[in-house]
C-alpha cells in the first residue's frame, strides 16, 4: 500500500510511470510515445466528454476508436448492464443458450431488414468479439460454405486496394495497406486486389470498375467471397465510393457465383447517416460484418449476419464434418447483448436517426472552417470525415499528430490517420459541440503550421 494514495488508488504520476513502464498500446510507437510526456490518462465520461485524472475535460472527437454511439455513461445502457449482472454475466454457448444472446440475435435480424434489396434476407446470426474476428468468422464461412457446395475452386478472396478489414491474419490478408499490413506478408494468403476509387467520381470509377471486370473474368471461379468496406474505407483516411459502383460489384459477384461480404464494421448503426451504409446501395450481402456500434460502445461485441443460403451449407448430420469450426470462450456474452439491446431500443426511443441531418450539417460546417491553406481536401459521409493536410514537411514531421496533441490544448480529442485528421463525434453529440471540434482543430493547425 505503500505505493498508492491515502485514497487507495494509485497517483497520476505513478499511473503515468507504470504506462511506460509496462503498458504496451496499439498502433503506437513506444518512442515517441514516451517522448510525449505523461499519458492522457482518461479516469471517468459522462455523454460526449471524456475526464482525465487531473479532472480535465476532452470532447470525444473519435467516439472512443468510432465505437461510442448514444454517449458515455448513459444510464439505460449501465442500467441494462447491471440488471444482466444480476442474472447471468457469462455462459457459453457451445452446448448451451442465453436468453440476451438469442434476443439480440432475433432484433438484429429485424433491425437488418432495413437494407433493401431482392437478394435473400440475413436470418443467422454468429457472435465474437471485435471487428477483426467477424470477418475472419465471414471469411471462414464464405470458404466453408463454397466447399460444401462443391465449389472446390474457390479458395481465395478479392478486395478492394486500401481496403483496411482488421488485425487478424485472415482480416490482415484481405486488408491492403502496406504501412499496416507489409511486415506481416510472410504471414498471409495472397488476395485479388480490386482497384477502389479514392473519391465517388464517376471517371475514377468507370475505370476501377473496367479493371475489376477484367479481375472477375480472369479470377472469378477461384473466388469465394468479394468483401467491401460499404461506401467509406475508414482507416485508408475516409475514402469514398459511390452506391452505383458497389452495385456493380455486387452484380460481378452474382454473375460469377462469388459470395458478396459487406464489413460494416465502422459504418454500421447510423455512422453514415443510415443505420446501415448497404441501404444507400439498395443491396443485401450474403454476409455482413458488424461491431464497434453493436454495443453503443460499451462492451466488445461483434456479429457476423449471414443468409440462410449460407447457413444451410453447414447441415448436415454430426459425422459430416460440416459444422463451422469457430468459435471463442466469450461468444454471446451475456452483459455485450443485454448492451446491444439496450443501445437498439435506444435509437428507437431517441429516434436517434432522425436527429442526425443537422449534426451531419455542424460536421460540414466544422470541416469548412479548417484553414484552406493546410487543408488539401474534405471527405464526409455523414459523421465519418477526414480532413488530408497539405504542407510540405514530410511524414517524419508527424504533422497530423502534432495537430492533434495541440487540439487537447483546445478541450478535444483527436486522433489522425497518417496526416489526416479524423472526425467521428458520438451520434450523441451535439451540433454545437460538433462545431466546437472543428474550431479546436483549427486552432491546432494554426498553432503547428502557422497562420492561414
Amino acid at each position: 500500500m505503500d505505493r498508492l494514495n491515502p485514497t487507495g488508488q494509485a497517483s497520476a504520476a505513478e499511473l503515468a510511470a507504470w504506462d511506460h513502464r509496462h503498458l504496451w498500446h496499439p498502433f503506437t510507437q513506444q518512442d515517441e510515445w514516451e517522448a510525449d510526456g505523461p499519458p492522457l490518462i482518461i479516469e471517468r465520461a459522462s455523454g460526449v466528454t471524456l475526464i482525465d485524472v487531473h479532472g480535465r475535460s476532452y470532447l470525444d472527437g473519435i467516439a472512443s476508436l468510432w465505437t461510442n454511439v448514444h454517449g458515455h455513461s448513459h444510464p439505460r445502457l449501465i442500467a441494462a448492464v447491471q440488471d444482466q449482472l444480476q442474472q447471468v454475466a457469462h455462459s457459453t454457448l457451445l452446448g448451451c443458450a442465453n436468453r440476451p444472446s438469442i434476443t439480440l440475435a432475433h432484433r438484429l435480424v429485424e433491425v437488418v431488414a432495413c437494407i433493401p434489396g431482392d437478394s435473400p434476407p440475413l436470418t443467422r446470426v454468429f457472435y465474437s468479439d471485435s471487428g477483426s474476428t467477424a470477418v475472419e468468422v465471414a471469411l471462414k464461412m464464405a470458404l466453408q460454405a463454397q466447399q460444401q457446395w462443391g465449389q472446390i475452386r474457390r479458395t481465395r478472396f478479392a478486395a478492394l486496394s486500401q481496403a483496411y478489414h482488421g488485425d487478424t491474419v485472415g482480416s490482415v490478408s484481405v486488408g491492403g495497406i502496406d504501412l499496416f499490413h507489409g511486415i506481416y506478408r510472410p504471414l498471409l494468403f495472397d488476395a485479388v486486389r480490386v482497384p477502389a476509387p479514392d473519391r465517388a467520381d464517376p471517371v475514377q470509377e468507370a475505370a476501377c470498375l473496367a479493371e475489376a471486370e477484367a479481375l472477375f473474368a480472369a479470377h472469378g471461379p477461384t473466388l469465394a467471397a468479394l468483401i467491401v468496406e460499404p461506401r467509406v474505407q475508414g482507416a485508408a483516411g475516409m475514402r469514398m465510393h459511390s452506391a452505383t459502383y458497389l452495385r456493380r460489384l455486387h452484380q460481378l459477384c452474382q454473375n460469377e457465383g462469388v459470395l458478396f461480404i459487406a464489413d460494416e464494421v465502422a459504418t454500421g448503426f447510423g455512422r453514415t447517416g443510415a443505420l446501415f451504409a448497404m441501404e444507400s446501395v439498395g443491396l443485401r450481402p450474403d454476409l455482413l460484418c458488424l461491431a464497434k456500434g453493436l454495443s453503443g460502445g460499451l462492451l466488445p461485441l461483434a456479429a457476423t449476419l449471414a443468409t440462410e443460403g449460407v447457413f444451410d451449407a453447414f447441415r448436415g448430420p454430426p459425422g459430416s464434418q460440416r459444422t463451422f469450426f469457430h468459435g471463442h470462450t466469450f461468444t454471446g456474452n451475456a452483459l455485450g447483448c443485454a448492451a446491444a439491446l439496450a443501445s437498439l431500443d435506444l435509437f428507437e426511443d431517441e429516434a436517434v436517426l432522425a436527429g442526425l441531418p443537422p449534426k451531419i450539417a455542424a460536421l460540414t460546417d466544422a470541416l469548412a472552417g479548417l484553414p484552406d491553406a493546410w487543408v488539401a481536401e474534405r471527405r464526409q459521409l455523414g459523421l465519418m470525415a477526414a480532413v488530408p493536410l497539405r504542407h510540405d514537411r514530410g511524414p517524419e514531421a508527424r504533422i497530423g499528430h502534432r495537430i492533434c496533441m495541440a487540439a487537447r490544448d483546445h478541450g478535444v480529442l483527436l486522433r489522425p490517420l497518417g496526416d489526416s485528421l479524423v472526425f467521428m463525434p458520438p451520434l450523441a453529440m451535439a451540433p454545437a459541440q460538433i462545431r466546437q471540434l472543428g474550431e479546436a482543430a483549427a486552432a491546432a493547425m494554426i498553432e503547428v503550421l502557422g497562420g492561414s
